[in-house]
């Protein structure tokens, strides 16, 4: 079924046949990069990214807009029900695939409303702990939770994010119930993590490692299976006491069903090329990130791979839409 619905997509864009238009005249007026989420998350951060590196060579503003609420779903709609003549597209996370999944009624499709355009990055999550909790490792802390349960809760940046589903795999190989309080985007998430009104968190790292670092939170390990040099003291869910607590997120750009296929083209080329310059390669590389570089084709692949994962993930959680 997904294999279907991203086809569907990239056809009703064109990408399915070759291009047969040229598009001089675009760009010709500001673009706007749709966030669904706050400011300061990992998907704001990586979203203004890309928005630098595509004013630089299009010659047009490009204006990073967030429009939170509704798990992705307001700023999803907002880009699907826009014009698909390349001056709106939807900039977000793993997330932006699974609202079919995750919501009873998301009000949009995105396998079939949006067309992928560039996966932009990807990078391991962290797991951090409100600073007056005493456990050290995955370890401690489950033997904590397993003693005072009414103790701890878990936050989530949202439903279906990366850190939502890595939660809910935790859980499963914990053997604990740890209630799931979900935000509206990870600023306000790490905000009630350092009041100390949840006690977990497990988001990106490109959000976390600067909490991290100014010892607002404490980590407990990363959801990959090599330490990361953006904070290499850290340990690795295995190291730490849950082995196969492997996690990744994601971000990339979508654009309305319907966009020509050239203007796919050319974005995907701009920032195939622009995420690997050195100085984003160093700046992404220091919070944790890796730069990715696909092909709009590959991008709709990898997303069919990546919401068949996760979906049998929930069904295994036995996970309700909300």
């Amino acid at each position: 079924m997904q294999r279907r619905d991203l086809l569907l997509g990239l056809a009703a864009s064109g990408l399915a046949a070759p291009a047969a238009r040229a598009q001089a005249a675009w760009p010709n007026r500001p673009i706007r990069l749709i966030v669904p989420f706050t400011p300061g998350g990992s998907t704001d951060t990586m979203a203004r990214i890309a928005a630098q590196k595509l004013q630089e060579r299009l010659g047009q503003p490009v204006v990073v807009e967030n429009r939170s609420g509704g798990n992705g779903a307001v700023g999803g709609i907002a880009v699907a029900q826009s014009a698909p003549d390349g001056h709106t597209f939807c900039a977000s996370a793993s997330i932006q695939v699974m609202a079919r999944w995750v919501m009873r009624e998301p009000g949009y499709d995105p396998l079939r409303d949006l067309v992928p355009v560039a996966r932009t990055g990807q990078g391991a999550l962290l797991l951090v702990m409100n600073r007056d909790r005493t456990p050290t490792t995955i370890t401690e802390l489950v033997a904590a939770a397993r003693a005072n349960p009414r103790d701890w809760t878990f936050g989530t940046s949202s439903l279906g994010a990366a850190g939502h589903l890595a939660t809910v795999e935790f859980n499963r190989l914990s053997g604990l119930d740890i209630p799931i309080a979900s935000y509206r985007g990870t600023a306000p998430a790490v905000q009630d993590l350092v009041a100390g009104n949840i006690q977990l968190l497990l988001d990106p790292m490109l959000a976390l490692v600067p909490q991290v670092r100014a010892n607002r939170v404490r980590a407990l390990a990363i959801t990959a299976p090599q330490r990361s040099p953006a904070v290499p003291e850290v340990m690795t869910a295995a190291e730490s006491g849950m082995p196969g607590l492997e996690f990744y997120s994601w971000w990339g750009l979508w654009a309305p069903r319907g966009i020509p296929p050239e203007i796919v083209a050319r974005v995907n080329a701009i920032l195939r090329e622009g995420m690997r310059e050195p100085d984003v390669v160093q700046r992404l590389t220091d919070m944790g990130i890796e730069p990715v570089a696909e092909t709009p084709e590959q991008f709709a692949a990898f997303i069919e791979r990546d919401v068949a994962r996760n979906v049998e993930l929930l069904r295994l959680a036995n996970f309700r839409p909300e």
